[in-house]
């Protein structure tokens, strides 16, 4: 019984002052607010970025040779492609292998010459840089071994080719050479450039560039591993595979996405701490902001409080009001904030490319409550213990 006084009392002390109450309200809501959307946007950015590089290739393992002009380097260095072929078979852990090798070429377009990147590939760089073919087909087994003149290109040679028809089985003049089109393709993960796939790239089969230059060597050998955390394992073994089949002086740099990912994830992180100090800062000033209005409303209530001594009520009891008033006001403000920045979220989602999600975080959710609770129960005491601690003589003298 005591109880549910008290809660009549703190709530209606509250109605009685609904400005006040709310303007006290109005840092936790922004506060509480900032958590969910701080964690909601960090989520975001991270998930987006991560989804990019692992669109590119998570798994992605990829060696080439180093060359310098303190370094002396012969043809018996180049990699070639049965290197590509000794990764695969001497590597449980590469699920697929593949070559490439680009050269800048030219092609006749509306009868002018433009520059383009022509890249030969192996049978599996499809499945292993992730592309997508959006007309047409991929490069099969008889192209590869009958040295066909065709070729894949990207969206934007096509557009520029055959702007008003499908380009498929379509000629392509590559160099002095005809080709046909067999498919349109694009990255799974946009590069930029920074790749050897530009914006005007044609793919034709890399036997079919043996044919004419002679030689098999592969500008980058690419592996992919089965799981993620055999990404270490495969960097090392291609590096040792490479070179136990060259001669000493060779030397080679293989790589992989994993140490870009994990420069993402600390990223993601130390921005997320940073954003919730700031997050944490406005919840502390609406706590500074709750405590002083509470000390506020204990001094113009003293009178109040001198009756309620009077007529029975214990220490606790009126500690347990102002407190109770405290948690109202944050408890109010943190659903209020929430709320806000759910809605908020939600309507973001509309207005980003479909690449973006935007998650909403149950802990955020949860640790937004949680600290404005707190904050409030913790900057309510102060003015809580004030009023128990007022003799009832003095508070019903006080005017």
């Amino acid at each position: 019984m005591f109880q549910l006084e008290t809660w009549r009392v703190a709530v209606d002390a509250l109605r009685a002052n609904k400005l006040r109450a709310f303007l006290t309200m109005l840092g936790v809501v922004i506060g509480s607010a900032c958590i969910v959307l701080v964690i909601t946007i960090s989520l975001t950015s991270s998930h987006y970025i991560i989804g990019q590089i692992e669109g590119v290739g998570a798994n992605l393992v990829y060696a080439g040779m180093i060359k310098s002009p303190t370094h002396a380097v012969t043809y018996a260095d180049e990699i070639t492609l049965n290197d590509v072929r000794a990764v695969q078979k001497a590597i449980p852990q590469v699920a697929a292998a593949a070559g490439e090798t680009d050269f800048p070429m030219t092609t006749v377009v509306n009868s002018r010459a433009r520059a383009i990147t022509v890249v030969g590939v192996t049978e599996q760089y499809m499945r292993v840089r992730n592309v997508i073919v959006l007309e047409g087909r991929w490069f099969d087994s008889v192209d590869m071994q009958m040295r066909s003149k065709v070729c894949i290109i990207t969206p934007n040679l096509a557009k520029l080719a055959y702007p008003y028809q499908n380009p498929i089985g379509k000629p392509l003049r590559l160099g002095e050479l005809r080709f046909t089109i067999i498919g349109v393709f694009r990255e799974r993960v946009p590069t930029f450039g920074q790749s050897e796939i530009q914006r005007d790239t044609a793919l034709i089969p890399f036997p079919t560039v043996q044919m004419f230059t002679g030689h098999e060597f592969v500008g980058t050998l690419y592996a992919t591993s089965d799981r993620p955390q055999d990404v270490p394992l495969v960097t090392r073994e291609i590096g040792e595979v490479l070179r136990s089949r060259h001669r000493a002086g060779a030397q080679y740099e293989v790589k992989n996405l994993s140490g870009i990912l994990a420069a993402v994830k600390n990223i993601a992180r130390a921005l997320s701490l940073v954003l919730l100090v700031i997050a944490g800062i406005a919840l502390l000033i609406s706590g500074i902001g709750i405590m002083n209005i509470m000390l506020v409303t204990v001094t113009e209530r003293t009178h109040e409080i001198g009756i309620r001594k009077a007529v029975g009520a214990r220490r606790r009891m009126i500690m347990d009001q102002f407190l109770l008033e405290a948690l109202i006001i944050s408890g109010s403000g943190a659903v209020l904030g929430v709320l806000i920045a759910v809605v908020l979220a939600v309507l973001t989602r509309t207005l980003l490319p479909p690449q973006f999600t935007v998650p909403i975080s149950w802990i955020s959710v949860v640790l937004a409550i949680g600290v404005s609770c707190i904050t409030g129960l913790v900057f309510g005491y102060l003015p809580a213990n004030k009023a128990a601690k007022l003799q009832p003589t003095e508070s019903l003298r006080y005017e």
